[in-house]
C-alpha cells in the first residue's frame, strides 16, 4: 500500500501546526515502497529543537501500518533518538499484545 505526500503531511498534522508558527516545512521528498524520506527547511534549518520535531514526526508515521522507515535526509533524527522510538514502540506493541491475550484478568478487583 502506498502513502501520498498528502496523508503524510496530514498524519502530522498537530507537528505541522507548531512548525508553522516558527516558519519550519516539512518536504515529502520520496514515499516508495513505505519509505518515507523527509527534509525539515524554512524555520527548522539549524533550530536547536529540529530533532525533537524530527522525533515526532518519526513516532507518528512509524505508528502507521504500511510504513517501513523514515528516512531525514539532512540528518535531523539521530541515530540514537531513532532507537529510542523503536524501543518505545516495541515495548507499547508488546504490552498491547500482553492485554489482549485475554489470559489476565482486567481490571481493579477492590
Amino acid at each position: 500500500m502506498s502513502i501520498t505526500a498528502e496523508e503524510i503531511l496530514a498524519e502530522i498534522g498537530p507537528v505541522q501546526e507548531v512548525l508553522d508558527e516558527h516558519d519550519g516545512v516539512v518536504n515529502v521528498i520520496d514515499t516508495s515502497d513505505g519509505n518515507i524520506m523527509l527534509s525539515l527547511d524554512g524555520g527548522c534549518t539549524g533550530c536547536s529543537s529540529t530533532p525533537m520535531t524530527a522525533m515526532q514526526i518519526y513516532y507518528s508515521l512509524k505508528k502507521l501500518d504500511h510504513i517501513n522507515d523514515v528516512i531525514f535526509v539532512n540528518g535531523e533524527l539521530p541515530e540514537y533518538m531513532r532507537t529510542f522510538i523503536d524501543q518505545k514502540m516495541a515495548k507499547e506493541a508488546a504490552e498491547n499484545d500482553s492485554k489482549d491475550d485475554g489470559d489476565e484478568p482486567q481490571g481493579e478487583i477492590v
